[in-house]
């Protein structure tokens, strides 16, 4: 578990200078939205060769858009295999179900939110985002 001023420090610099941020041509593209907040996101899953390349752009809270960056750092030059191990590992770290995974690195950060249960969503936007798009790619 990260301490909670690098946490803060993490997610801060994740939501001021955003990763990864733009749309992809040819790539595959889902959006998804929180009506209860008012967050946005847009998720970008394009393929260099076997390895994903993926971008993201919103508007929204912290945790929304330092998921959605720390989520395109993360998995960015894995294959969707790989991907889709670790989103499960983000998910369960988010939803309480588990400690945080080594692999996760940065993303731990957001393991706090498994205490606010109005924030998970927050958390989980850009997750579901991504999986819209893998599923269209």
């Amino acid at each position: 578990m990260l301490p909670e001023s690098l946490a803060r420090e993490i997610i801060a610099s994740h939501q001021q200078r955003p990763r990864n941020v733009g749309p992809q041509p040819q790539a595959a593209h889902a959006e998804r939205a929180n009506p209860g907040c008012g967050d946005q996101v847009e998720v970008w899953a394009g393929q260099d060769g076997e390895r994903l390349k993926l971008s993201f752009s919103g508007k929204g809270c912290a945790i929304s858009q330092a998921s959605a960056s720390l989520m395109t750092v993360l998995l960015s030059g894995k294959t969707p295999q790989e991907a889709q191990v670790l989103a499960g590992q983000f998910r369960a770290m988010v939803l309480g179900e588990a400690a945080p995974a080594p692999e996760l690195g940065d993303l731990a950060a957001l393991s706090g939110v498994s205490r606010l249960l109005s924030r998970r969503r927050c958390a989980l936007l850009a997750w579901d985002a991504l999986e819209d798009a893998l599923q269209q790619a």
